[in-house]
């Protein structure tokens, strides 16, 4: 079993900053590619920023230039270091794990974390 556990949301004024953590843990041999997902209220969840095993970047264009994804795989964790916010970035930030490949089972699947609460105020 694989969980992801979250941490760095908060509270905070139009252009400051946060930094989120997920870290993964269990029987893991390797992770595809670990992300950040957003969910605003009355909005679809939408992608915020991908990067993948051996380090490509993929960002939405909403947030190219303020937020940096970064990973290590060593401890199976991934941040998003947000700068420059603004309130239309205030959502759950939920962080997704691709294509884990896991050794006790072996199994390959995608997981979730629980999301933490981003809110940035004007």
């Amino acid at each position: 079993q694989v969980q992801l556990v979250e941490s760095g949301g908060g509270l905070v004024q139009a252009g400051g900053s946060l930094r989120l953590s997920c870290a993964a843990s269990g029987s893991i041999f390797s992770i595809n590619a670990m992300g950040w997902y957003r969910q605003a209220p009355g909005k679809q969840r939408e992608l915020v920023a991908q990067i993948t095993i051996g380090g490509s970047t993929n960002y939405a264009d909403s947030v190219k230039g303020r937020f940096t994804i970064s990973r290590d795989n060593a401890k199976n964790t991934v941040y998003l270091q947000m700068n420059s916010l603004k309130p239309e970035d205030t959502g759950v930030y939920i962080c997704n794990a691709d294509r884990v490949l896991t050794s006790i089972p072996m199994s390959l699947n995608n997981y979730w974390g629980q999301g933490t609460q981003v809110t940035v105020s004007s």
